[in-house]
């Protein structure tokens, strides 16, 4: 038995009692102040917030526009949620805020330790959308929050899933960070790699394939025996394969033009996406990296639907060095 599970059985053996943020949550609803209040020297005035998100992620811009006008103050180390499109969204704040309407603060009160709140509510984003309305601007009112039911276990089972969930947050970071240092690394020596001068042969790329053409496919199965790729992988079934043969697929229309992806296997591909055959002499997987490299979205044309031509294609240019 875990140390979590030690302490349910412990301290609450008969289930978990549900409390509304109204009963155990110091709630506070932000507003806006008039627009002469607004300035950006801070004489004495709070620097003002409203909620902003990128990424899906609650995001405090730290702007320099200030308030002398009546505010509503977050405390240090409440949350920060946003009651406005796009609902739900939340963080920890580091220091007093004056926050906007779009936003509301809440703390635990005593036996709701804060951070267990905050990682709740980032589970229970879903459902706080639930609760929100409005056709063109999400948003949820005071009441709709104060009545969000909120889970209340003992403060200890709280302290010990803040401990484990702190922990997994830390290590997401690290990896996060790990993977975008190897990514970088990786795109580095793919662009040292992949760079050649007058030193080696330029072919245009229909000269070194022996086709380039779109594919023919046009079902969408959700069931077959055999893959059917299209602009960004495999889209659909079939019951009859065309290919059974490693190929190259460049996505030839839409905001996925110049996409490229590997074929292999049986397999048949969709009418949305051109099919590259390298000629022997031509490494299939150098082939591969290279198209990566090139960026071929910059080759598609048209506004509403870009569109990137076989004949385009085979007009570039590829450095072609020795096989060894």
């Amino acid at each position: 038995m875990s140390r979590l599970e030690d302490l349910f059985a412990e301290l609450c053996p008969d289930g978990v009692e549900y409390k509304t943020v109204e009963e155990i949550v110091d709630l506070i609803m932000g507003t806006s102040p008039n627009g002469d209040t607004i300035s950006e020297s801070p004489n004495n005035a709070i620097e003002f917030h409203q909620g902003k998100t990128y990424f899906g992620n609650m995001f405090l811009q730290h702007s320099n526009v200030y308030t002398s006008a009546p505010k509503k103050i977050a405390p240090i180390d409440s949350i920060i949620m946003s009651v406005r499109a796009p609902v739900g969204d939340s963080n920890i704040t580091d220091r007093e805020i004056a926050i906007g309407r779009g936003l509301c603060s809440m703390k635990g009160k005593k036996g709701l330790d804060t951070k267990f709140l905050y990682y709740f509510i980032d589970s229970y984003i879903q459902e706080i959308k639930k609760k929100s309305n409005g056709s063109t601007f999400e948003s949820i009112n005071t009441n709709d929050v104060k009545s969000i039911s909120i889970p209340l276990p003992p403060l200890p089972i709280q302290e010990e899933i803040v401990l484990i969930l702190d922990n997994f947050t830390e290590l997401t970071t690290e990896l996060t960070t790990e993977l975008t240092a190897r990514k970088q690394q990786y795109e580095y020596y793919r662009d040292s790699l992949l760079t050649f001068g007058d030193d080696v042969e330029w072919n245009a790329l229909g000269d070194i394939c022996e086709n380039i053409a779109s594919g023919k496919n046009k079902s969408r199965n959700d069931s077959g025996e055999f893959p059917v790729y299209g602009s960004t992988g495999i889209i659909a079934y079939s019951d009859s394969y065309t290919y059974s043969e490693d190929l190259l697929l460049v996505a030839r229309v839409g905001a996925n033009a110049g996409f490229v992806h590997r074929a292999t296997g049986h397999y048949d591909v969709s009418d949305n996406t051109l099919i590259v055959k390298p000629q022997k002499g031509y490494d299939i997987s150098f082939a591969y990296y290279q198209l990566l490299n090139m960026k071929l979205n910059d080759l598609a044309v048209g506004g509403g639907q870009p569109l990137i031509t076989a004949g385009k294609l085979k007009q570039i240019k590829i450095p072609i060095p020795p096989l060894r």
